[in-house]
């Protein structure tokens, strides 16, 4: 197909065809090179097709293949004349990642950090089909699925400082009922667990600071300090609401009009688009709790290593997710629904959606490289909100899958070679550690350049990791 270089960092797939819009892929020279060995650009090619999109579908840097819509996929639709598709949210509703900060001394964490690291792993369940520490009823998960982080944290799973800085308060508006029993009774025993995969509990060093005044308002400021970050999502249930309403949509829409059936989809207006935003809403509602469950054991296992740790959030933002959101369209605000799937809102100063702590200078974003690599923390711009729709990366990317992986790779060697490097792995398997080497992944150092040259989201705050636990 055709590819335009816009610019050092655009790349347009022309409106041709039954394109309603044209494709945007942001990336660096080096970056479009890897998005070009699988079939992203195919990918945003085929959402651009999709009734009510508006003025592009969307690839951010670390943009690799998914399901349906690129992971790393952007496209905002009108709430009038355009559609909501699962494929646009992803299977895992609402992975997304937490930070926090602390004011323990990377000196004094590097003394029992093999201490801490067991402790943790033994609080925070983790794995393929583990389940959580905490038994519900139905009615008790009812709950979790209405109220999200404000229901942990109504149950002691920490403070209230934690859900005023999490993206939607830690509770979009849901409507439990849209959940099917199935989903329900997959989601019931993983309340409180990690899982596997790409998820992980990480603890970090600051490396770098690049924006001093940003970092001090996140409050990630000083090197002299850890932090952590938790990557996590909503598990069997999410999975299943996906499950569930690809096949209600299928039944109720067919796809022989679509480009690509993964691409199903139905009108947001619809009865069943309704249902399936209120169903997504509650699985979202499912992982902000499963996170800060996760957070107050890691809390708890701290303390019990090192005495009095004072441990804050500074933010938990969403990543795969559709949201009802106002932006500029043709010199006119309006309200449209974006659907981000492996991407991050990157608001910029001013937006009511941003805790006021932060309003003034923008949205934390969060960016997760590898294990054995960087992440970030960067800040929401104006810029993201006129080009992307407030969007920006939300990892390093794959370049290999998992089955790739594990052919290459082997997860004694990965520990072996992290060692080296001063980073203590700690998993359930050792499958596990093959399937996220470090190799498998984009240079994640490059997507944020990406995003930082672009002005979608700015650098604040380099991290690396001490220690990492995977499922």
């Amino acid at each position: 197909m055709e590819l335009k270089r816009i610019n050092d960092y655009t790349w347009e797939i022309p409106k041709q065809g039954g394109m309603k819009v044209p494709g945007i892929i942001y990336a660096s020279e080096k970056l479009i090179e890897a998005i070009k060995q699988d079939k992203t650009l195919e990918q945003v090619r085929n959402v651009a097709h999709l009734k009510g999109i508006i003025k592009h579908s969307i690839a951010c840097p670390d943009a690799h293949q998914g399901y349906g819509f690129s992971i790393g996929g952007v496209a905002a639709f009108d709430l009038d004349e355009g559609v909501i598709s699962p494929g646009g949210v992803g299977y895992d509703i609402n992975c997304s990642v937490k930070m926090l900060s602390t004011n323990l001394s990377v000196e004094e964490y590097m003394k029992k950090r093999t201490e801490l690291i067991e402790e943790v792993f033994k609080n925070v369940p983790s794995g393929v089909g583990r389940g959580g520490k905490t038994r519900l009823s139905k009615d008790e998960l009812m709950e979790v699925l209405a109220n999200g982080s404000q229901w942990a944290v109504k149950q002691g799973y920490g403070v209230k400082a934690d859900y005023d800085r999490t993206e939607e308060n830690g509770k979009m508006e849901a409507d439990p009922r849209a959940v099917s029993d199935l989903a329900i009774k997959r989601g019931m025993p993983q309340l409180g667990s990690l899982g596997a995969g790409n998820h992980f509990l990480e603890i970090q060093k600051v490396e770098e600071i690049f924006d001093p005044k940003i970092a001090k308002t996140f409050g990630v400021d000083g090197k002299e300090n850890v932090v952590l970050m938790i990557h996590c999502g909503s598990r069997g249930l999410g999975h299943q609401v996906a499950s569930d309403y690809i096949k209600l949509m299928e039944s109720k829409y067919g796809f022989k009009d679509l480009p690509d059936r993964e691409l199903i989809n139905a009108p947001i207006n619809s009865e069943l688009g309704k249902k399936y935003y209120a169903a997504m809403s509650a699985a979202a509602n499912f992982a902000f709790a499963n996170k800060q469950m996760i957070t107050h054991w890691v809390r708890e296992s701290f303390n019990k290593v090192f005495g009095d740790v004072k441990i804050n959030q500074v933010y938990d933002i969403c990543h795969n997710i559709a949201k009802k959101e106002e932006h500029v369209i043709e010199g006119e605000k309006k309200m449209v629904c974006v659907h981000r799937k492996g991407a991050t809102r990157s608001f910029g100063p001013g937006r009511k959606e941003i805790p006021d702590a932060y309003r003034s200078v923008g949205q934390p974003v969060i960016i997760p490289g590898s294990m054995g690599t960087a992440s970030y923390l960067l800040v929401g711009t104006k810029k993201a909100e006129e080009i992307s729709f407030g969007s920006t990366a939300h990892g390093a990317g794959r370049v290999a899958s998992r089955s790739e992986a594990l052919r290459n790779y082997r997860g004694e060697t990965i520990r072996d070679e992290l060692a080296k490097k001063g980073i203590e792995v700690k998993s359930g398997s050792w499958k596990s550690i093959a399937e996220e080497a470090p190799q498998v992944y984009k240079d994640v150092d490059e997507v944020v350049r990406t995003s930082h040259e672009l002005g979608i989201g700015n650098l604040v705050v380099k991290v690396s990791p001490l220690s990492v636990m995977k499922g």
